[in-house]
């Protein structure tokens, strides 16, 4: 049954791909010819074919979006609606969409899963919730954070290296007002700005001065008041109140943005005296927003363009993006970044064989993008192998890699071009 349903939050940071069936693939031919490969367009072709098939398939209404699954397996992503519940879907192998089982409705390559939103269980009232690589968590409307899904590491913070199928609370007691769940491990933000971690800590990604897994949270070393932080793989970045940048973690490709590659277990400052006011930690390479002029800045591995500075040259330091946009936020993914700029235009760039560039392609590119049909978004979010994004209307878009039903679009077909999340099972 499609309906529509208001999200104010959702997440993810995925993976996969497949055959478009033949009624979408009609569309999306259509829509195809009409784009041909512009490499750096502003204004996509309106309307759009993946527009109208929004309206009338009845999309979902988002706020926010976030991604998840990793470089080996996995890809689920969850919402919150404007009641405040969340909704996941996508992979469910390891009880990552809280709905009590991790089990069907669907087996999506071999894998149970759910190609469209199921509701999380326990009644929690949500402000926002995360998407990690198998598993999952979300901060409430009083402050409290909860965690499902995959721990054999402790990611889920109870306590336990038990893996939970529905939401229980971080121990600890603390309250915190934002939460990151990266691919083994969660950080997360107290009011009073503190960060806190959890989880593995092979790289030092907790940073807290040691590679000790913790099965509940521990204070990030250096005493600093953070506004915002980012998780993925094996490194951690984030902003302090006055707009420092620092990342701590793997530094096998330069990731941490220091100059070097070696490895941190504390937070270290990125290179340079850029003021960043946003900043999101990829899976080999971290993006970010300048405070002073909203440009984005990339630096890590750059073997497809991830950097976004025309080249595939990893940089052990911040480069800018390629020309001369203005940007709300950045989201860095597995080999490929996306952006939405202040007027509302989303660009990615990067990798993109499974279409996870949104531009109607599989062609890589090595600079800026626009997404292939007429949205105008409010923010972006990138996984693995997929993107999703909502747009100033409140629908929910998705696309790229779609083989365990990340998309939430009702299949697990691979989309080159933006499609709205469906209704809930």
């Amino acid at each position: 049954m499609i309906g529509s349903l208001e999200f104010a939050q959702f997440t993810v940071k995925g993976v996969a791909v497949k055959n478009i069936g033949r009624t979408l693939a009609a569309v999306l031919a259509f829509g195809l010819l009409a784009l041909g490969c512009r490499e750096d367009a502003e204004s996509p072709t309106s309307p759009s074919p993946a527009t109208a098939l929004a309206t009338a398939a009845g999309a979902l209404s988002f706020t926010q979006v976030s991604v998840g699954g990793g470089p080996t397996g996995g890809g689920h992503s969850c919402g919150v609606t404007t009641d405040d519940r969340a909704y996941c879907w996508g992979d469910n192998e390891h009880g990552q969409l809280g709905n009590g089982t991790n089990s069907g409705p669907e087996d999506c390559n071999g894998r149970t899963c759910s190609i469209r939103p199921v509701a999380v269980l326990g009644g929690l009232r949500f402000d926002h919730v995360s998407a990690g690589g198998n598993h999952s968590c979300g901060v409430t409307t009083d402050n409290r954070v909860f965690c499902w899904g995959y721990n054999p590491n402790g990611a889920l913070g109870d306590g336990t290296t038990t893996m939970r199928l529905t939401p229980v609370a971080v121990a600890g007691g603390h309250h915190f007002r934002q939460v990151r769940a990266g691919n083994g491990h969660t950080c997360a933000i107290t009011p009073l700005d503190v960060a806190f971690c959890w989880g593995y800590n092979a790289k030092g990604q907790l940073g807290d001065g040691t590679t000790t897994r913790r099965l509940t949270p521990v204070r990030v070393a250096g005493g600093h008041s953070w506004r915002q932080l980012s998780g993925a793989a094996g490194h951690t970045c984030g902003v302090t109140t006055d707009d420092r940048p620092y990342c701590w973690g793997n530094n096998s490709d330069g990731q941490l943005g220091d100059g070097t590659t070696t490895d941190r277990l504390k937070p270290v400052t990125v290179s340079g005296t850029l003021l960043f006011r946003q900043i999101d930690a990829g899976f080999h390479h971290t993006c970010a927003v300048r405070t002073t002029d909203d440009r984005a800045y990339c630096w890590g591995l750059n073997q497809d363009g991830a950097l976004g500075d025309g080249t595939t040259t990893r940089r052990l330091r911040p480069v800018a993006v390629l020309g001369t946009r203005h940007f709300e936020q950045v989201d860095a993914g597995g080999n490929h970044t996306c952006g939405v700029t202040l007027a509302g235009r989303g660009f990615c760039w990067g990798v993109n064989l499974v279409g996870q560039l949104g531009d109607g392609t599989t062609t890589r590119r090595l600079k800026p993008t626009a997404l292939g049909v007429d949205l105008s978004l409010a923010e972006v979010s990138t996984g693995y192998g997929s993107s999703c994004g909502v747009a100033t209307d409140h629908r929910a878009y998705c696309w790229g890699h779609n083989y365990l039903g990340q998309l939430g679009d009702g299949t697990n077909d691979p989309h080159l071009l933006p499609v709205p999340v469906a209704a809930p099972m």
